[in-house]
């Protein structure tokens, strides 16, 4: 089994950064993809950003240029530092860890953009 613990949301205005973290703790830890989500009432939960074991990234076309993912392997943890954010990225950002062939979300943060 694999927990996984968000850290890192909140309010922030338009323009303004927030990072977001996702650690992972278990037995038998093999982490291979790491990623990020969001969900928002209106709309089903889609792709943010993704990073492979050997430190290959993708971001969706929304966020490029503004947030960069990251991971430290010696921790299991898996970084999203948004910068420039907009009210449009507000959301519920969850991390996505993928262990051997299985597949575990956390629990979810937070994230408003408001002025």
């Amino acid at each position: 089994q694999v927990q996984l613990v968000e850290s890192g949301g909140g309010l922030v205005q338009p323009g303004g950064s927030l990072r977001l973290s996702c650690a992972a703790s278990g037995t038998m830890l093999r982490i291979n993809d790491m990623g990020w989500y969001r969900q928002t009432p209106r709309k089903q939960r889609e792709f943010v950003a993704s990073i492979t074991r050997g430190g290959i990234t993708d971001h969706a076309d929304s966020v490029k240029g503004r947030f960069t993912i990251s991971r430290d392997n010696a921790k299991n943890t898996v970084y999203l530092q948004m910068n420039r954010l907009k009210p449009e990225d507000t959301a519920v950002y969850y991390c996505n860890v993928v262990n051997y062939a299985s597949n575990y979300w956390g629990q979810g943060a937070q994230v408003t953009v408001s002025s």
